[in-house]
């Protein structure tokens, strides 16, 4: 059973910086797709950064430039560098990892930001 588990969300203000960590059960980080979304109240779940096993990434256009994703594959890790966070970047964030066609979910962290 593949298990995420994500952390590091919180309150910060306009401008200011968080990173989101997501460990994941078993070696199966260097291997794989994974990706970071998010859901704000009352919207559909959005990608918001991925990532492939070859390193290549993708970003949403409206986190580009602030956004950084990037994983560690000896700590099973992924992460969300976020900077010059602002309100509209309000949301529960997800990660997920696609192993064996099969897709996975943490539980989610929730990020506030205020004006």
């Amino acid at each position: 059973q593949v298990q995420l588990v994500e952390s590091g969300g919180g309150l910060v203000q306009a401008g200011g910086s968080l990173r989101l960590s997501c460990v994941v059960s078993g070696s199966i980080v260097s291997r794989n797709a994974m990706g970071w979304y998010r859901q704000a109240p009352g919207k559909q779940r959005e990608m918001v950064a991925v990532i492939t096993s070859s390193g290549s990434t993708n970003y949403a256009d409206s986190v580009k430039g602030r956004f950084t994703i990037s994983r560690d594959n000896a700590k099973n890790a992924l992460y969300l560098q976020m900077n010059n966070l602002k309100p509209e970047d309000t949301a529960v964030y997800y990660c997920n990892v696609l192993h064996l066609n099969t897709l996975y979910w943490g539980q989610g962290t929730q990020v506030t930001v205020s004006s």
